[in-house]
């Protein structure tokens, strides 16, 4: 066994790999994004770990349960195909509640980090908000926001780069990786 560390892309759920539906609890109003599973599908054959990170802070509202959310999320393994998710994370504190797990905190990734042997100077995190950039670089990960969220006016994003989609964020990562002098482990 290999103690050697990963790198992953971390993705934001909710606008970024599916469309952004206010509290989804329905599986039935799960909507993948075209192109989506191909990106990841991209990203893993590079040797990327898949990890999704997500506020529900509905959960903690009382909006939905937490059955719900598990529905939803098994609706998104099966439009995504489930071997693509290495794992997936989410966080049910509301907004103003101390957390250090609801984004814009790292504690999520951290735990990833820990959990699957990721090295984060590797790693990257995909999202639609800049509560995303700014999680990813509490984390010490490199930012991508796309512009498939609701909140798509990017300017004075302090993200390392904007990208359309998913799609051409996985073509942003692939390209730093070929531009790169450490090149990430298989796996």
């Amino acid at each position: 066994m290999s103690n050697a560390l990963s790198p992953a892309v971390f993705l934001d759920r909710d606008g970024t790999i599916m469309e952004d539906r206010d509290y989804c609890s329905d599986p039935n109003d799960v909507k993948i994004f075209p192109g989506a599973p191909e990106a990841l599908r991209r990203l893993k054959s590079n040797g990327f770990k898949i990890i999704t990170i997500t506020n529900q802070s509905g959960i903690g509202r009382g909006l939905f349960t937490l059955e719900q959310y598990r529905a939803v999320e098994a609706e998104v393994l099966r439009q995504l195909t489930s071997d693509l998710l290495d794992a997936s994370y989410f966080c049910p504190d509301r907004p103003g509640q101390l957390s250090s797990f609801r984004k814009p905190a790292p504690g999520m990734i951290l735990q990833a980090a820990r959990e699957y042997q990721i090295d984060l100077s590797l790693s990257f995190l995909i999202g639609d908000k800049e509560i995303d950039v700014e999680c990813a670089h509490n984390a010490g990960v490199r930012a991508i926001r796309v512009k498939t969220g609701p909140q798509n006016d990017t300017a004075g994003s302090t993200a390392d780069w904007i990208a359309d989609d998913v799609a051409v964020a996985a073509e942003i990562i692939v390209n730093t990786l070929a531009t790169a002098t450490v090149r990430p482990i298989g796996g």
